[in-house]
């Protein structure tokens, strides 16, 4: 029986791609976020978790709300940049990289805050620049969290169920990942492809979460 691929491959697509961009902004953001001190931190931080706590077709509606053109935010995208959000796969970027965000940050943000404080004085009373000093001092230090960071948000995004029906349905080639997949065979009684594509999703799974703990083991000793 031959199956289809489509869907596998638009999944690890939807998370390469997701993973990238939380990757460039949230390493910056965690790291301000461990050092500043401004009044509404608190808040921000709250805002930020919210996806942890939310259920996802809650985030899911009201993104869908905000991407459609009868929006005031929709119709600006799709007046100024062409940009139609729903329904796409630049929709799911968006919508994957706002409901993965603190699975990155969250880890990062904590390595940050438990460096000693000694090594970026030190590094300063060298003479170091400050974007040296963030590049060859403080993130060697925080590889862990990096890596834990970075499949947290990868394995999040495969595993997306919610939010991606609510803002991309169900379009072959264009929204259709694996985890819609499932549910779509299912509903189908089509257990045999369902199986599949949750087999695949399993073993990658388990495989990235090995290297992992490999990876993490062999960083402590």
């Amino acid at each position: 029986m031959t199956y289809d691929l489509s869907p596998l491959i638009l999944t690890f697509k939807l998370a390469t791609v997701t993973t990238t961009i939380l990757l460039v902004i949230g390493i910056p953001f965690a790291y301000w976020l461990a050092n500043t001190r401004i009044r509404i931190k608190r808040a921000i931080e709250a805002l930020v978790s919210m996806p942890l706590v939310l259920p996802p077709s809650v985030l899911g509606f009201y993104l869908l709300l905000a991407f459609s053109p009868e929006h005031w935010f929709g119709s600006w995208l799709d007046r100024s940049f062409g940009l139609q959000l729903a329904f796409s796969f630049k929709g799911l970027v968006l919508a994957s990289c706002i409901f993965s965000f603190p699975f990155l940050v969250h880890p990062i943000q904590a390595a940050f805050q438990n460096i000693p404080r000694s090594l970026t004085e030190a590094a300063k009373v060298l003479g170091k620049p400050h974007w040296q000093i963030f590049l060859r001092v403080l993130l060697p230090n925080i590889k862990p969290a990096l890596l834990s960071g970075t499949v947290l948000s990868f394995a999040h995004t495969v595993g997306e169920f919610g939010v991606v029906l609510m803002i991309g349905g169900n379009l072959p080639n264009q929204t259709r990942v694996a985890s819609i997949a499932i549910y779509d065979e299912v509903e189908s009684l089509n257990y045999a492809a369902a199986n599949f594509y949750a087999g695949v999703l399993f073993v990658l799974s388990f495989v990235i979460l090995l290297v992992v703990y490999a990876i993490n083991r062999k960083g402590t000793k």
